[in-house]
C-alpha cells in the first residue's frame, strides 16, 4: 500500500468567507497515537476552529477528531484542546500582533508532511464585515464571467 505524500486531511473553506488572510504560518500539533489513527482515516472538522495563546503556548480548539474506530479505552475527548507546536519567537510575535490589532488566529488547512508528521496551517486573520464578503463575491463572479467569455471565444 502506497501512501501519498503531503495529502491534506481537512480545510476550512468558511475561513476565506469569513476572514481576510494576512499571513500563514506553519506549526505541528501534539496528538495522542489514536488521534493519528483516525486523521489516517480522513476524520476531521476545522470549521469553527480557532487558536489562542495562553501561558507563553499555544493552542488549537474546537478541532473535531472522531474517535479512531478500533482505538476502545485509549480514544481520548474528540474536542479536546490540542497544543500547537511553534517556535517561541513565533509564539511572541502572535501573541503579540492578536492583543493589539484585534486580529484572530484561524487554522486553514490540517495535513500530513512527507514525513508522516500532522501539520496544521494557521492563518493571521482579520475578520470581514458583511459590505467586504460581498465585495468578494461579485469580484469572484466578474473573474468568473470573464473565464467563460475568453473560453467561449476560443472554441
Amino acid at each position: 500500500m502506497e501512501r501519498k505524500k503531503g495529502r491534506d486531511i481537512a480545510r476550512n473553506r468558511r475561513a476565506f468567507h469569513d476572514f481576510e488572510i494576512l499571513e500563514t504560518f506553519e506549526a505541528g500539533l501534539e496528538l495522542v497515537g489514536t488521534e493519528v489513527r483516525s486523521l489516517r482515516d480522513n476524520n476531521c472538522q476545522l470549521t469553527d476552529a480557532f487558536a489562542l495563546i495562553r501561558g507563553g503556548e499555544a493552542w488549537l480548539n474546537n478541532v473535531h477528531i472522531p474517535p479512531f474506530s478500533h482505538g476502545n479505552l485509549n480514544n481520548v475527548d474528540p474536542d479536546r484542546k490540542r497544543k500547537l507546536l511553534l517556535h517561541k519567537k513565533q509564539i511572541r510575535y502572535l501573541a503579540s500582533k492578536t492583543q493589539e490589532k484585534g486580529l484572530a488566529l484561524v487554522p486553514l488547512k490540517m495535513y500530513f508532511k512527507d514525513n508522516g508528521l500532522v501539520k496544521v496551517e494557521l492563518a493571521l486573520a482579520r475578520g470581514k464585515k458583511l459590505y467586504d464578503k460581498r465585495e468578494s463575491m461579485k469580484k469572484r463572479d466578474t473573474a468568473r464571467d470573464i473565464e467563460r467569455a475568453l473560453k467561449d471565444r476560443s472554441r
